[in-house]
């Protein structure tokens, strides 16, 4: 029994930790789709990307390039029919609204919801990083955050992300090549793990907030260095990084090791499961490393726009294993529906959000593995009737579409009801706020 209690005890720890870095990832997603959708122009070339890109591989195949770089060598589709189009809007539109009500989660839904209206996941892999990519580079706005970087910790940093990158895409392929039903059940495997820890989690919160047992908001201690920052800063290695001069008198310093380290980390991680790694960025930096927040927002925004821009363009990209109008139409779709669901935090009680977040992540993880025994019976190693096997991936992915689309339908009501009611409360506030000043 004591077991039982330290090995949950040690579920709910890591389910807590990777809430924590999914909504470090939310904030992140919130910031860029502000930026692009305050800039028309930004808009515009959402739209054009994927003609724009395309007549670069058909220049680049003229001037005699590799012949796996598009035509008819990739291992992409040249052609997408309406349900590629029009189901990764509604997938953007679907992960936007939660990660803007939550505040956390929506984009580890993104791969498994691809994989279930039949993209490959390979492909859904490299689809969802260039995704966020192209977020990254329209959204960007590391121009007001300039003075927070520290460009040898990026340098190392990076060094370290596309290093790991260029493990985890190879590792990706590889599997791929050796069978496409076993990279499917790979992949899935991986999102069961991380999705199964999340929704047990989240469940819990649910649960202790509802009996009014919840934590309330802790403090992050974000310049507080932890005992193993300052372990790992005391090591005596070279070279060394100097960095927070501005909070502590002569700033403080660490070798480059467990920087590149940490970049290796979350390289690997972003290749492997299709995310932008920024979410892995912060706690290691801040808690690992001990750099300030100041330093390690604007640090994180440039390492994100290199990791996913070598990952998804080296990796997957030049391999035929990302679908740029699916990425396009996800990117439209989560610009939308993440400001939609931000402004629904202010309409709803936080119980009731968190309860339909607990069921979307385990609708995800029941969806993943109910697709796992399809693939391994399709590897060999499980012996499963083919029907039974299809039956089961089929619940699985019901399961996941209807309260995944219960959960937005219910944010669009929400949101649509209570729209007018919060623009009449913004006037009224304006209008007392002009009238304060007139007298």
């Amino acid at each position: 029994m004591e077991m039982f209690r330290r090995v949950a005890g040690g579920g709910l720890a890591a389910g807590e930790f990777l809430t924590a870095l999914s909504r470090k990832q939310a904030q992140w997603e919130l910031e860029m789709s502000r930026v692009i959708l305050g800039r028309r122009w930004k808009l515009l070339l959402v739209a054009l990307f994927p003609v724009l890109l395309g007549l670069g591989m058909e220049m680049a195949l003229a001037a005699g390039l590799p012949g796996y770089i598009g035509g008819d060598k990739a291992y992409m589709p040249s052609f997408a029919t309406t349900q590629m189009f029009i189901g990764p809007i509604f997938v953007g539109v679907m992960a936007g609204l939660i990660t803007g009500v939550i505040g956390a989660g929506g984009g580890y839904v993104l791969t498994p919801a691809l994989m279930s209206i039949g993209v490959k996941g390979i492909m859904a892999v490299g689809t969802d990083q260039f995704h966020l990519f192209a977020k990254a580079i329209m959204g960007t706005v590391i121009h007001r955050k300039m003075g927070n970087v520290n460009f040898w910790i990026a340098a190392w940093f990076v060094l370290g992300s596309v290093t790991g990158a260029s493990v985890g895409g190879v590792l990706n392929r590889a599997i791929y090549q050796k069978s496409p039903a076993l990279s499917d059940a790979f992949i899935s495997a991986v999102y069961v793990f991380m999705l199964g820890i999340l929704g047990i989690y989240a469940l819990a919160d649910w649960l202790r907030m509802r009996k009014g047992t919840a934590a309330g908001a802790r403090s992050s201690g974000a310049d507080a260095t932890t005992k193993f920052a300052r372990w790992l800063q005391s090591i005596p290695l070279k070279p060394r990084v100097k960095f927070d001069e501005h909070i502590v008198p002569g700033g403080r310093s660490i070798a480059v090791y467990p920087i590149i380290i940490c970049g290796f980390i979350v390289g690997f991680v972003a290749a492997i499961m299709g995310v932008g790694g920024g979410f892995l960025t912060f706690p290691m930096m801040v808690y690992g490393l001990g750099v300030s927040t100041f330093t390690t927002v604007g640090t994180d925004i440039l390492q994100i726009i290199f990791t996913t821009g070598y990952s998804s363009i080296t990796q997957y990209a030049i391999y035929g294993y990302v679908f740029y109008t699916v990425a396009m139409g996800m990117l439209l779709g989560s610009l939308v529906g993440v400001q939609m669901g931000a402004l629904v935090t202010r309409m709803v009680k936080g119980v009731t959000i968190r309860a339909f977040y607990a069921l979307t992540i385990l609708a995800g993880f029941v969806n993943r593995i109910c697709a796992l025994p399809g693939k391994l019976n399709q590897v060999g190693w499980i012996s499963m009737n083919k029907a039974t096997a299809a039956l089961i991936n089929s619940v699985g992915t019901v399961i996941f579409f209807t309260l995944v689309g219960i959960f937005s339908l219910w944010i669009l009501a929400v949101f649509f009801k209570g729209a007018g009611k919060l623009r009449e409360a913004e006037r009224q506030a304006l209008m007392a706020g002009g009238a304060g000043v007139g007298h």
